[in-house]
């Protein structure tokens, strides 16, 4: 569900802190609600044993539950306080593209990552077979002037590298194949080289092999909950401490990973 004009809807109900536009003045005070009183972006209802459960983004909105009648009653609240538009089901939420079938449901972002590919620059670019090069030790400035490596400057600017892993880290929420290279690019941050560059472009290569690939969830499947974890044994070169990843799993579907 969408709202209309959602930031006409309502009063302020707490302490916003702002510095004013030239040629702007204050021309009142607002009285804020009291301290315990915040906003939540997800909330549940119940009634018995049927829930529904809304998730709140701006003023975009997504029902779900066990119950129809309990979501029904809900949007008929919903649209005698706000005027609001109902979407209808779920296709896309933030980015995330919603493709259901009798098997389960895909969640894939496929067009954000045909649009970082793009401003990228790498639309013509061959592809990645993997997302890391093999035995790739990506090192940090500090490392370097240890150990006496002057092959690998540092970037003059680091805005595209800070703005692209940005972007990688977003996809991450459907991409559990990357998340491993993007925390070690997004390491880097500080200071970030030229390999640090390379791996990212490298990255958005192997993401351009199958841009739609994404996230699937069973629907037959079991409430087993199950996780693995493993680790590699002190492999970092900068902090010689072990690096360590886990997934989880909701039957067969993959609900959790680092």
């Amino acid at each position: 569900m969408d709202v209309h004009n959602t930031f006409l809807q309502g009063d302020l109900s707490k302490k916003v802190y702002m510095v004013l536009p030239l040629g702007f003045q204050w021309q009142g005070e607002y009285k804020g609600m009291p301290e315990s009183s915040y906003d939540h972006s997800l909330f549940t209802k119940k009634d018995g044993l049927d829930v529904v459960i809304v998730l709140v983004y701006v003023d975009d909105l997504l029902l779900t539950g066990s119950s129809m009648k309990l979501i029904q009653e809900l949007k008929s609240v919903l649209h005698r306080h706000f005027k609001m538009k109902d979407l209808g089901d779920l296709k896309s939420f933030l980015g995330i593209e919603v493709l259901r079938s009798k098997s389960g449901i895909l969640l894939t972002q496929r067009k954000y990552a045909l649009e970082l590919i793009s401003d990228s620059g790498l639309g013509g670019a061959k592809v990645a077979s993997t997302p890391l090069e093999q035995n790739v030790k990506l090192t940090t400035v500090d490392h370097d002037e240890y150990t006496g490596k002057l092959d690998d400057p540092p970037l003059k600017d680091i805005t595209g590298y800070l703005r692209l892993v940005g972007s990688l880290l977003y996809l991450t929420i459907t991409r559990p194949d990357i998340s491993f290279t993007v925390q070690m690019l997004s390491q880097f941050m500080q200071q970030p080289k030229a390999s640090h560059w390379e791996a990212a472009l490298r990255l958005i290569r192997y993401i351009k092999r199958s841009p739609g690939q994404g996230l699937f969830l069973s629907s037959d499947s079991d409430a087993q909950l199950s996780a693995y974890c493993d680790s590699d044994w002190a492999a970092c070169p900068n902090t010689t401490r072990s690096v360590t990843g886990y997934v989880v799993k909701l039957g067969n579907s993959l609900i959790s990973w680092k």
